[in-house]
């Protein structure tokens, strides 16, 4: 689970999930679904920095 920051809100409803149709009808779709991805691509970064071991003073 990922959280929601500061201006994420945007790209959520309130049950967390995204949102794939734009807020303003006259907002390109296309682009709105690339802005919506690279949000979703935030997320699975964020989940995968957390799963990450923390490295060893012996890694360089």
């Amino acid at each position: 689970m990922s959280l929601i920051r500061r201006g994420d809100e945007r790209f959520h409803y309130s049950d967390n999930s995204h949102k794939w149709i734009p807020p303003n009808p006259d907002y390109d779709q296309e682009v709105w679904d690339e802005m919506v991805r690279q949000h979703q691509l935030q997320h699975l970064e964020e989940i995968s920095n957390r799963r990450k071991p923390p490295r060893s003073s012996d890694e360089k």
